[in-house]
Parts: C-alpha cells; sequence; structure tokens
C-alpha cells in the first residue's frame, strides 16, 4: 500500500497520483514530451532552465541524452535535496544544478537560457498566474532563445471543464484551448512556432503501461485497490477524464521569445 504524509483527500490530483506510484505526471505521457524534444534540437552545452523539476529525472535525462546544461527551479526542499542526490548519483553535478526556489519569482535567477523547459505547470494556474509565469520566462530567455510547455488542452466547454476539473482535482486548473494557449503565449512575448494536440494520455491504462512499464503499473493498480483515499480520488479524475474525452486532451507548443 502507499505510504504518504499527505492529506489525501484535499491534495492536489498530481499529489495523489505520485502517492499511488505514478511517476509520468503529463497529460501527453513520454510521446509529447519527445516530440518536444525533437522539436527543440538541441545542441551539446547549450543552457536549460526546466520549472518544478521535482527529483530530477528530467533534467538527468536532458544532460544524459543532449549533452545540454540544466538549472532546476523547485519549491520543495525535500525534492530539492533528492534531486541533487540523483544528479551526483548519476554524476552530472557539472552539467545540472538544482535551485531551491519559486516559478514565480524567475527573477531571482540571473543567467539567461536558451531554453526554459516546463510540463504541467501552467494548466495548474489562474488566467493571472499564468501570465505571471510567462513574463517571468520571457525575461529568463536569451533573444531568440525557445519556450518548450507540455499542458492541458480543453478543446471547447473551458469554463465548465475548470469548474470540474477544480472540484475533482482540488486546485485551479484551467486548461485552454489552442488558440487560448496560443493568444496567452503571445501576450507573454513569446510567439507559437509548433504545436501538437492529442488525448489526455495521464489515468489511459495502455498509454500508462506504454510510459510506465507494466510492473510499474501493476504497483499503481495494487496501491489504487488498497488504499481506499486514493482509490476515491483516482476514479473521480478518471471519470472527469472520460466525461469530456472529447475535449479534454493534451497540447505541446514551442514557442519563442519575441
Amino acid at each position: 500500500m502507499a505510504q504518504t504524509t499527505i492529506n489525501l483527500e484535499t491534495a492536489p490530483g498530481h499529489q495523489v497520483l505520485a502517492a499511488a506510484g505514478k511517476k509520468i505526471l503529463r497529460p501527453g505521457g513520454r510521446s509529447a514530451t519527445e516530440q518536444l524534444f525533437k522539436w527543440a534540437n538541441f545542441q551539446a552545452d547549450e543552457t536549460v532552465l526546466e520549472l518544478a523539476s521535482s527529483f530530477g529525472y528530467s533534467a538527468i535525462a536532458l544532460a544524459q541524452r543532449f549533452g545540454v546544461k540544466v538549472v532546476g527551479v523547485e519549491k520543495n526542499p525535500a525534492s530539492v535535496a533528492l534531486a541533487r542526490a540523483n544528479i551526483q548519483a548519476a554524476g552530472l553535478t557539472d552539467k545540472i544544478t538544482i535551485i531551491e526556489g519559486d516559478i514565480f519569482q524567475l527573477e531571482a535567477i540571473s543567467l539567461q537560457f536558451d531554453y526554459v523547459f516546463a510540463e504541467a505547470i501552467l494548466s495548474m494556474q489562474s488566467a493571472p498566474r499564468k501570465a505571471k509565469i510567462l513574463n517571468g520566462i520571457h525575461a529568463k530567455l536569451k533573444p531568440g532563445g525557445k519556450f518548450l510547455s507540455h499542458e492541458m488542452l480543453a478543446d471547447n466547454r473551458e469554463a465548465e471543464i475548470h469548474q470540474e476539473l477544480a472540484r475533482v482535482i482540488k486546485s485551479d486548473t484551467s486548461p485552454l484551448s489552442q488558440a487560448n494557449w496560443i493568444a496567452t503565449f503571445a501576450n507573454g512575448g513569446l510567439e507559437v512556432k509548433q504545436h501538437q494536440t492529442g488525448s489526455m494520455a495521464l489515468l489511459n491504462l495502455p498509454r500508462m503501461i506504454q510510459d510506465e512499464g507494466l510492473f510499474s503499473v501493476a504497483k499503481i493498480l495494487w496501491n489504487v485497490v488498497t488504499n481506499s483515499q486514493i482509490r476515491q480520488r483516482v476514479l473521480a479524475m478518471r471519470r472527469i477524464f472520460q466525461q469530456y474525452q472529447q475535449d479534454l486532451g493534451y497540447i505541446v507548443l514551442v514557442a519563442q521569445k519575441n
């Protein structure tokens, strides 16, 4: 059974899924992230700022696969400590730095970067908070730098979907339509150059097996079955995803600093 100290009745949905053992918390799964990386066409020693770097897994993958230098920003001190330990174990302390900081205070970072990378961050914010993060991203990008973004998509019925997601996810989850994401980025001085949309993968069983492996998914299902609080929250989220499956999905975007 999953062991956790969070309040499972009130915790945001991503924390509940993590408590169940889910590691891939991206609306489009690994394949959508891979599309972002393909578009980015990273070159060795380019610089990447990752928002909400958690345990450092994405930063490690970026450094190992592409030879880029990564600075990760993470607010949770325990996650920062674990990320740093993971990076040291991977032998990548010369390539990756994790900063304990707030994504709403990116001005505290003096550097500018070739890329900023963020997944499932903006969808969890209200409109003013989206705008503040995007303004911070714009300031941290070098001229011509690119923002790589992977978010939830609400093709229709945005207000209705926001209300239902807020009820079951317990956060201000506010995905936008394709047109509204592009407009929101433009308002932040970021011109979308490439984008792709698709169906939600977060609680889709075949996609989970593809992303996390059969053994890991079996462990997740066991935790859901044996922990009533996790089960109640996960099933509520899944019902909403199924109810709005024609409208709710993912979007990946590459936007360039104007």
